[in-house]
C-alpha cells in the first residue's frame, strides 16, 4: 500500500473534517504532489538516487481514479489495473514501451485523489507539461483523471522519494450509507461509532510503530517500522458519519485497513481500548480484527521533497 487534498468528495459521500480537525501547515522546504493538501511536517530521510533506465525526462503525475471497476493499482495478467491503463496510454502518446511507477500499490476497490505516477517523457514535453496533462486525460479512461504534470529531478523515483504520504478512510454511519450511490466510496456501517473512543485510539498510533501486529502477513518489506505524523477522526461535515485521516512515511500492505478495523471495534464496544497499544507491539497480526473493507480508503496525496522537481535546478 503503500493516499484534492482537502476537497470533498460531493456526491460519493467521502467529505472532509469537521470542527475538532487538527490540520498542520505545509513546511516550505518540502513540495506536495496534491494540491491544496495540507501535511503535518516530516523530516526527509536521505534517499539514494534513481538511475532511468530509459532516456528522456522523468515526470510526476498526480493521478485521481474511481477504484471500483479496478483490481488495484499493480499491473495484473488477467484483471484491469490502473497501471496497465496508464502505460498502455503512454505508449500510445509516446510511441513506444513505456513503464510507470505509483507512489501506493492501491488494492482492488481502493480510491486515490492524489496518486504519484513517475514516468519518462522526451525532452520536449519539459516546456509543455500541461500539453502533457491534456494529451493524458485525452486518452484515459473517464475513471482516471491526470490533476497536472511535473518535470522531475533524474533522482526522482515516484515511490521511493516519497517523504510523506497521506490517506483517508471514510465510513457512513446512517442508514443512508446503504444507497448504491455511496456503497462504492465508503463503508457502509450504518451504525454510530463513540466518537471519543475513537479519538483516543486514533491518538495511540501516533509516533513510530513496528506494526506486524496491523498489517497483512508475508509483507515483501525490509521491516515493519513507520513514523506516523497524523492520525485522527473527525465527523463528516454532512452528518453522514466520521473520517480518519492518517499519514506516515510510510505504509505497509492494509495497514490502515487493519487499523480503521481494530479502531472501529473499540468504538463499537466489540474489545477494549487496551487491545490497540498491544496490537502496536504484537509480533504478528493473529490478535487483529478483520479489516475493514477497501471502498472506504483513499490516497489523497504523496509528498516530495521540493529539490526534486525540475524547476528547482533552474
Amino acid at each position: 500500500m503503500g493516499e484534492s487534498g482537502d476537497r470533498l468528495l460531493d456526491g460519493r459521500g467521502c467529505v472532509g473534517h469537521g470542527a475538532f480537525s487538527r490540520w498542520r501547515k505545509l513546511v516550505p522546504e518540502v513540495g506536495l504532489c496534491q494540491m491544496a493538501q495540507r501535511v503535518a511536517p516530516l523530516k526527509a530521510r536521505a534517499r539514494r538516487r534513481y538511475l532511468w533506465l530509459v532516456s528522456g525526462r522523468p515526470f510526476l503525475a498526480v493521478v485521481q481514479y474511481d477504484g471500483a471497476r479496478f483490481a488495484g493499482w499493480q499491473r495484473q495478467p488477467s484483471a484491469r489495473t490502473v497501471q496497465a491503463e496508464f502505460e498502455t496510454v503512454l505508449e500510445q502518446l509516446l510511441g513506444q514501451r513505456a513503464a510507470v511507477t505509483g507512489a501506493g500499490r492501491t488494492d482492488a476497490g481502493v480510491h486515490a485523489l492524489g496518486q504519484g505516477v513517475g514516468f519518462t517523457a522526451s525532452e520536449r514535453w519539459r516546456a509543455d507539461p500541461e500539453g502533457l496533462r491534456r494529451a493524458l486525460n485525452a486518452l484515459l479512461p473517464s475513471d482516471v483523471w491526470v490533476e497536472r504534470v511535473r518535470a522531475m529531478q533524474d533522482a526522482f523515483h515516484a515511490r521511493n522519494s516519497a517523504v510523506a504520504r497521506r490517506y483517508r478512510y471514510v465510513i457512513g454511519t446512517d442508514d443512508a450509507s446503504r444507497s448504491p450511490f455511496r456503497r462504492p466510496y465508503e463503508w457502509s456501517l450504518g451504525r454510530e461509532l463513540d466518537p471519543g473512543l475513537l479519538e483516543r485510539a486514533a491518538a495511540v498510533v501516533g509516533g513510530e510503530h513496528a506494526f506486524h501486529g496491523l498489517a497483512a502477513a508475508g509483507a515483501a518489506t525490509a521491516h515493519y517500522r513507520c513514523r506516523v505524523a497524523l492520525s485522527e477522526w473527525a465527523p463528516r461535515t454532512d452528518g453522514a458519519g466520521v473520517v480518519y485521516t492518517i499519514e506516515a512515511d510510510r505504509f505497509l500492505h492494509r495497514m490502515v485497513r487493519f487499523l480503521v478495523g481494530v479502531m472501529v471495534d473499540i468504538a463499537l464496544g466489540r474489545r477494549p481500548p487496551a487491545d490497540l497499544p498491544r496490537l502496536l507491539v504484537a509480533p504478528d497480526n493473529q490478535a487483529a480484527s478483520p479489516p475493514a473493507p477497501p471502498q472506504g480508503l483513499y490516497l489523497v496525496a504523496v509528498r516530495y521533497p521540493a529539490e526534486l522537481y525540475a524547476e528547482a535546478g533552474q
